[in-house]
């Protein structure tokens, strides 16, 4: 499993907005589901809008938190809409065979969820379907991965009208709740290591109920052109990151910045903080890198260090570096020293 990249992953806010009106069962409120987690209700009711791993994380956790079921997962797939990928849920209705849904699925995976992945293999008479991790999803994993098998099954039943056979692998330990939606899903199987759907071959080639040529093409297109926008916005941070500081080393306006990517201040804090950043962040984290960078490689002192990363003193400076690392440039530089010298 890979560690979470600095940029972090996304997950569409149609896919939160549904675990939102899940939680209302328990009489759980959009406002306490989403207390503390940097994310509110109309950012989720946003077109193409996009939830950062780090709050959807924090938001899967307090649902089963605060609704007591441990088996929210499967709750959560279960009832699953379509609608919930945008452009892609419609795509997928239109296609012409359950094969040709499921390379659309994993042609355009990042719009479900950057976090993981689908890889479709078949063998002869045997198909399997492999969902990859590309995250740590920390406590809430079960939930996550469940909720996304469930979701592929209702979703398969949903658009071919059949009930067919198939085998789920799951790469974690059979979790204590399993018995109670064992009656809902395929045979499961716990702790393979891996993750994945074992289904005949032929069952591929099912038609789907809804196929419509004309609108598939039309889906596909808006799904490329979202596909570009959740790259552009990686883009988008390392341009901004890029443009913190101007070329006499000064920290740049925030104005300067959203005019330099053509963008109102007030867009630019919106795509910033859907991708999990801001301009204060993305400071930090610069001054950060730089400061360690500093300290290791040259002989600049404290105060001209703290100079160049504009923080306008010493104190200001060892007050944001010990917040960082917990000690202070000095002691991180000797520390630094003293490996060089071991080495």
């Amino acid at each position: 499993m890979n560690e979470v990249s600095k940029v972090e992953h996304t997950t569409p806010a149609g896919l939160v907005q549904q675990l939102v009106e899940l939680v209302q069962r328990w009489g759980i409120s959009p406002v306490d589901l989403l207390a503390r987690t940097g994310i509110d209700e109309a950012d989720l009711l946003e077109p193409n809008a996009r939830v950062p791993f780090p709050s959807y994380l924090a938001i899967v956790d307090r649902a089963r938190a605060l609704t007591g079921e441990p088996g929210i997962g499967f709750c959560w797939g279960l009832q699953m809409r379509v609608s919930a990928f945008g452009y892609l849920g419609f795509a997928t209705l239109s296609a012409g065979t359950l094969r040709e849904a499921l390379e659309l699925v994993i042609q355009f995976a990042p719009l479900v969820s950057t976090a993981t992945s689908l890889r479709l293999d078949v063998d002869g008479k045997a198909a399997v379907l492999t969902l990859e991790e590309h995250a740590d999803f920390g406590s809430v994993r079960d939930v996550v991965i469940l909720a996304r098998i469930a979701g592929l099954w209702k979703t398969a039943q949903l658009v071919t009208g059949r009930h067919f056979e198939a085998t789920a692998e799951i790469a974690f330990p059979e979790p204590r709740y399993h018995a109670r939606f064992a009656h809902l899903m395929p045979q499961l199987v716990y702790g393979t290591g891996v993750t994945r759907a074992l289904l005949r071959a032929e069952t591929l080639d099912l038609p789907l109920l809804m196929a419509d040529p004309a609108a598939l093409q039309l889906a596909r297109r808006q799904c490329e052109r979202q596909l570009e926008a959740v790259s552009a916005s990686g883009r988008l941070v390392k341009t901004v990151r890029r443009l913190l500081w101007d070329r006499e080393g000064g920290v740049r306006d925030p104005h300067e910045i959203a005019k330099a990517v053509h963008l109102s201040p007030r867009t630019l804090r919106r795509k910033l903080a859907m991708h999990g950043s801001s301009l204060s962040s993305l400071l930090s984290e610069e001054r950060r890198e730089r400061a360690m960078s500093l300290l290791r490689s040259s002989e600049l002192s404290l105060e001209q260090i703290a100079d160049m990363l504009a923080y306008g003193s010493v104190q200001n400076f060892t007050r944001a570096f010990r917040q960082w690392t917990g000690e202070t440039p000095a002691a991180y530089r000797r520390q630094m020293s003293g490996r060089l010298l071991a080495g």
